[in-house]
């Protein structure tokens, strides 16, 4: 890997440089998701569904892109990063225009399930080519950023979702997904290939070499089942921060605007961590970001149930923000540096079904354990099964570590 681009190879890889047609797209794109994910219940609402369906329907495109991961590692492993990045804009989209005009609650379920594997491509095509491009002494960098630009995208959405809903009501906001969706798609395709390197990548015909993700997952078992389970934890931890914090600060008596500023300041913390993190990994390697993360959210869920003032949830949050920002990239950079040459989007597809698999566990793990206990139990239950991730990614990270790797187990292939 030479760290340069194909249509460049007399220049050094740069970030800079490539920063329109490697990021551009997951930006627009995931300022629309950000401007729509508020408003999904209040839509449901405004057609007829109860609170309890309204609910449901906020994890319709979560499952959705769970059960598109490693469908769409595969349509860019055949087609190439910068035609699926084409095809996925045009089809979220589609999807948004759907739920804009949507006559009934079942075409605004069928818009919303559309629109969740578009997800997967964009973030899997942009991994996919800077895991090729990017040299590894900048590849955690260009991952954190990526990481961070969708961060971005996801904190503008709602300000400028706020006065469209409310001129037009919550489905408005969809509109903002549509062009977000369309300018992603124009960028991609007036972008130059980018051309990412070895089997598996674009090609100048267009098409790549097929691979079968039996074979990939069997290849690479290993990784999978060790640095893949610690990718697992961290979702688990990221998702449940997410569920656990609003409902300890109900229960101890903040309300709903208070649990949102503790969300904002701490969603900005996220945002300010992100290339940060990619510099510390890149110059210190995986661990000192794997584990703090892990640890800083393990600790955070363990003394949550401690609080009952704002001060002292935002003080928890805001600990927990620091893991999250600093864990920016973290799930795309250890998938980048296991990723084989040859089925390299496919093998990215299964890394984010892992990763997905935590996100999607971690409201059931909370759901099941505040039923048979509290919330404040499945706090700490959850913080437990972090600092064990933790310490499991601390036991094997190390092999797969760019810079910590034994020369024995070398490069992927």
């Amino acid at each position: 890997m030479d760290g340069r681009t194909d249509g460049a190879r007399d220049e050094p890889f740069s970030l800079r440089r490539i920063a329109v047609p490697a990021f551009a797209p997951t930006a627009l794109w995931s300022v629309g998701l950000g401007a729509t994910a508020p408003v999904i219940a209040l839509s449901a609402r405004d057609l007829g569904a109860s609170v309890a369906v309204a609910a449901l329907f906020v994890g319709l495109g979560t499952v959705s892109e769970l059960a598109s991961a490693i469908p769409a590692g595969l349509l860019v492993d055949r087609v190439g990063e910068r035609r699926a990045l084409v095809v996925a804009g045009v089809a979220d989209a589609a999807a948004a225009l759907l739920a804009l005009l949507a006559p009934t609650l079942w075409v605004f379920a069928l818009a919303v399930v559309l629109a969740g594997p578009t997800g997967a491509v964009f973030l899997l095509a942009r991994q996919s080519y800077l895991t090729a491009a990017a040299p590894e002494s900048m590849r955690a960098r260009a991952m954190s950023t990526l990481g961070g630009v969708a961060r971005i995208g996801l904190f503008v959405g709602p300000f400028l979702a706020a006065p469209v809903v409310h001129a037009g009501g919550p489905r408005a906001a969809f509109a903002i997904a549509v062009a977000g969706g369309l300018l992603a798609a124009g960028v991609a395709w007036g972008s130059p290939d980018l051309g990412a390197h070895g089997p598996g990548a674009t090609v100048p015909g267009g098409l790549v070499v097929r691979t079968r993700v039996a074979a990939v997952v069997r290849e690479h078992r290993g990784v999978l089942a060790t640095v893949g389970l610690g990718v697992l934890a961290i979702g688990l931890a990221r998702s449940s921060r997410v569920v656990v914090v609003p409902l300890w600060a109900e229960s101890v008596g903040l309300t709903a605007a208070q649990t949102a500023l503790v969300f904002g300041v701490a969603g900005l913390v996220e945002v300010l961590l992100f290339y940060p993190a990619g510099s510390l990994m890149d110059r210190r390697g995986r661990v000192w970001v794997a584990v703090p993360v892990t640890v800083t959210l393990g600790v955070g869920l363990l003394v949550l149930p401690l609080t009952s003032t704002l001060a002292a949830v935002g003080a928890v949050s805001v600990l927990m923000a620091v893991g999250n920002g600093l864990g920016s990239g973290i799930v795309m950079t250890l998938g980048a540096d296991a990723a084989p040459r040859t089925g390299r989007a496919a093998f990215l597809g299964v890394w984010r079904l892992l990763s997905l698999v935590g996100h999607n566990g971690a409201s059931l793990v909370v759901a099941a354990v505040a039923a048979a206990a509290s919330i404040g139990a499945a706090s700490v239950a959850v913080g437990v099964l972090t600092l064990g991730g933790g310490a499991w990614l601390l036991r094997w990270l190390p092999r797969y570590d760019p810079r910590r790797r034994d020369p024995a187990v070398g490069a992927p292939d």
